[in-house]
């Protein structure tokens, strides 16, 4: 049996697998998008993974699983970790001395405040609108004609400053279309939802505390607008991974060696007493707290 431990992360739009060494270092990485929890789609992402890292699942230490499909994993796992420890551990060990991170997935925004060690702290949870998550982008670019891929581009040419009141992800594309017929520049339109979608970012941040340093992760966070939106909104400069699909996986196989090593993993009873108060009026911000579900 080899010492590496695999890491998978099935999310509501993609899987992940990242697989580390005995130095808990990444050694091979596989992200996959699925369009939904796809437990096909995960075991692609495990084999791809494993071949990169020359493996057999068979000679695995451990299979570590987080995300809404983490019970889904093809033969089972050795861990199980939440969504927001897993995403917590990842970033902490991508940038040490990190306190706040902004995960912007396929269909959920997540705030997430760890203390000096990586340990969460506070969260709080958008799971109930896709308002700025992916899918949202993916209407954004259909409403406009374009590829997702060429949002950043067209939002990062936008110059003036357009009123949006609908971000949800239903109602937006309408009132992109209704803009679109009134003449408006897409470019123009694309920057501006881009700023607004931040600006409700920002209102869910608001409920865990701004920190620095922050990171932003999740698939979203390869839109360079968004990026910068965010970082004009927070008025900070963003940390943004490489691969910022995998933080989630990543920390995932983290916690199971440190599980392994003896050291003992953040539980879900500790995430739920984690008390945060929110005004859904001021927010507006349908929000999934510690005190509801296990996340």
């Amino acid at each position: 049996m080899s010492a590496h431990v695999v890491g998978v992360d099935l999310g509501s739009t993609s899987a992940e697998c990242v697989v580390v060494d005995e130095r808990r270092e990444i050694v091979a990485t596989a992200v996959v998008t699925t369009g939904t929890v796809s437990r096909k789609g995960l075991q692609r992402a495990l084999d791809e993974a494993l071949a990169e890292a020359g493996i057999e699942r068979s000679a695995v230490r451990a299979v570590a699983a987080t995300g809404y499909g983490r019970r889904l994993v093809p033969g089972g796992a050795d861990f199980v970790f939440t969504e927001i420890s897993a995403h917590a551990r990842g970033v902490a060990a991508l940038f040490p001395g990190v306190r706040l991170v902004a995960d912007i997935g396929g269909q959920d925004t997540k705030a997430i405040h760890v203390d000096g060690a990586g340990r969460v702290e506070r969260f709080a949870m958008n799971d109930r609108c896709a308002s700025g998550t992916g899918r949202f982008y993916e209407g954004l670019a259909h409403a406009l004609e374009i590829e997702v891929e060429e949002l950043e581009g067209l939002a990062s040419r936008g110059t003036a400053s357009l009123a949006i009141s609908n971000l949800c992800a239903t109602f937006a594309v309408t009132e992109v279309i209704a803009l679109l017929a009134k003449g408006h520049d897409p470019a123009d339109i694309a920057a501006s939802v881009h700023k607004a979608a931040s600006t409700r970012t920002l209102g869910l941040i608001g409920q865990v505390g701004r920190a620095t340093p922050v990171a932003l992760t999740g698939g979203v966070a390869r839109n360079a607008a968004v990026v910068t939106a965010l970082s004009e909104a927070l008025d900070a400069e963003l940390l943004v991974p490489e691969d910022p699909e995998i933080t989630g996986a990543y920390g995932a196989a983290l916690l199971a060696v440190e599980s392994l090593d003896g050291v003992t993993p953040p539980s879900p009873d500790e995430e739920r007493t984690v008390q945060v108060r929110v005004d859904p009026v001021a927010t507006d911000l349908p929000v999934t707290l510690p005190s509801g579900r296990i996340v």
